[in-house]
């Protein structure tokens, strides 16, 4: 472990239109960050695993390669078209994938990094999140790995003249995944087919190893997968993704959480307390614990021993994103994205939460590599405006905020936590910021120590998804519209009770005087009619009238002869 004083300096790469900067970072002088190196035009640029190396891409033709003690460049490589470029672990290869004229052509090509030394050369048709970098490494580089049509292929990492070494045939293989240190074995996703289950395999990498899988899990329903080995390649945690949610709870599918070892001491599903998608899925720096957010919102997060045994309980709130310190001592849940920006700081060796806050619209985020800060930003092209960079105190409290009018790119120069000096200097002011809650039968409150200037918890308000947004927005409308309805019918039935004789034979008068104005013909048609009706009316009136005269009068000469 390194002594604090000898720790090495933090760096910040921030890339604007203009190009990238090398900032020193935190701690500050004046608040402000100085300038390492001024701007290099380019259109990307990306820090080698160890941090030792830098690729800058400046141009389609152009990649040029920097040394991160000394920041200068130390070779340029010219080749036409490029489309994608990556840095191998320790920053000893760079591999270059280009636009192929023809099918037969090798479009994919490693170099040498220091030498610009080409040393392997291959065809690849397209390129996608599975198949590139073509050719992957692990972390220590031990280990150099490509997947093909229905196998894996390895190579000798030091010398890649020797081809390909030996290969495990794999039928059907979509995705693969190599170990991180010790690059000692493989993890191989097949997709289910023809009434197949899909299932993941875990193969030993070295040439004399059998073909057959030390670990396997099978499952149904299952279209993609992520594949998260811990540090010591003893484990491996795999999310299931189904494309389907056979509960019709979410739209986007359903995940589900599993968890296998090489020793075989644990081969299934991880037991999470909440049904929902697995959001985020993070291992310790010590690969001992792991950290997952699940559950439909508000969400809960959990740390986990290697048994699946849940040692620690984070709470729940609108998250989706969990960032584990490389000191293994710090843990950040947020909720990015869609979502609000809160953040909560806990301290995972004393089981306590250190302080909340938030950081609306964030991108991207990770820890520093001493573990002391934690940095967010706002870039482009994700969002266009309020871009920008906020650094955070390891409990939480803001340290630095820069706007930018476009903001592309923030990166800490990674480095190895081992070289930096331990942070239990640093426990003593977290002790004072601690949110205790006081066990049940424990002394009384008197007794108790009290943190000095908690954080203030908000209660958070429950979550609700847009489209239960828009539903009430909707409902309201309704409401309203309706209450409009309510409010006319109560006027019409006043008017018709309170002035129906009047309102009635006025109304019915005008639609005699229109009808009279505007359908004359109509109107005088009709007064025909009914004076032909009344003069016929008349007739039969006299009619009945002579009858009865007559029956009078039979009915008295009936009389007077009886007589």
């Amino acid at each position: 472990m390194s002594d604090a004083n000898s720790s090495p300096p933090l760096e910040i790469l921030v890339r604007e239109p203009g190009g990238f900067a090398i900032w020193n970072g935190p701690p500050f002088s004046n608040n402000q960050p100085s300038i390492k190196l001024d701007k290099v035009p380019c259109t990307s640029a990306k820090f080698s695993e160890n941090g030792s190396k830098l690729m800058v891409i400046k141009s389609e033709s152009s990649i040029s390669i920097y040394d991160c003690r000394t920041l200068k460049e130390i070779r340029c490589f010219e080749s036409p078209n490029i489309l994608a470029a990556a840095l191998s672990p320790c920053g000893t290869y760079l591999q270059t994938f280009q636009k192929a004229s023809s099918p037969q052509e090798k479009n994919v090509t490693l170099w040498k990094a220091e030498t610009g030394e080409s040393v392997y050369t291959l065809s690849q048709k397209n390129m996608t999140k599975a198949t590139w970098p073509s050719i992957r490494f692990s972390s220590d580089e031990t280990v150099a790995s490509r997947m093909a049509t229905n196998e894996l292929q390895f190579f000798d990492a030091g010398d890649f003249s020797k081809g390909i070494v030996h290969k495990i045939r794999i039928p059907g293989i979509a995705s693969a995944e190599l170990s991180k240190k010790p690059g000692s074995h493989v993890a191989a996703f097949v997709p289910e087919s023809k009434g197949m289950p899909g299932s993941v395999q875990i193969y030993a990498c070295a040439p004399g190893s059998q073909s057959e899988p030390v670990a396997r899990r099978s499952f149904f329903r299952c279209s993609s997968v992520q594949l998260h080995w811990n540090h010591g390649s003893t484990g491996l945690l795999v999310v299931a993704q189904a494309d389907v949610d056979k509960t019709n709870q979410s739209y986007y599918g359903e995940t589900k959480l599993y968890y296998l070892t090489l020793d075989g001491t644990y081969d299934g599903l991880v037991s999470l307390r909440k049904e929902g998608p697995v959001h985020d899925v993070q291992w310790s720096y010590s690969g001992k614990e792991f950290a997952v957010v699940y559950g439909f919102m508000p969400a809960m997060a959990t740390i986990f021993d290697k048994k699946c045994n849940p040692l620690l309980e984070l709470g729940t709130g609108p998250y989706n994103t969990i960032r584990w310190n490389p000191k293994g001592r710090f843990i950040l849940v947020a909720g990015y994205g869609n979502l609000p920006g809160d953040m909560a700081f806990w301290d995972y060796v004393e089981k306590k939460q250190l302080g909340t806050t938030k950081a609306e619209w964030s991108v991207t985020s990770e820890w520093s590599p001493d573990g002391r800060y934690f940095l967010t930003a706002t870039t482009a092209p994700r969002l266009q405006v309020d871009n920008g960079i906020k650094i955070f105190h390891y409990n939480g409290k803001s340290l630095f905020k820069k706007k930018f009018d476009k903001l592309y790119q923030v990166d800490w120069k990674a480095d190895s936590p081992d070289k930096f000096g331990d942070i239990e200097e640093l426990v003593k002011s977290v002790d004072s910021l601690k949110v205790e809650s006081k066990p049940q039968g424990q002394g009384s409150k008197s007794s108790q120590a009290k943190p000095v200037n908690p954080p203030v918890q908000k209660k958070p308000t429950a979550y609700q998804p847009p489209h239960a947004k828009a539903k009430a927005a909707k409902e309201a409308e309704v409401w309203q519209t309706h209450s409009s309805y309510i409010i006319v019918l109560k006027q019409f039935l006043a008017d018709f009770f309170f002035g129906y004789l009047l309102g009635y034979l006025t109304w019915f008068l005008m639609a005699i005087v229109n009808i009279a104005l505007w359908r004359k013909p109509f109107c005088v048609s009709t007064l025909s009619l009914i004076q032909e009706i009344s003069k016929n009316a008349l007739k039969n009136k006299k009619k009945r009238e002579k009858q009865r005269e007559k029956k009078a009068a039979e009915a008295g000469s009936a009389a007077n002869s009886a007589d």
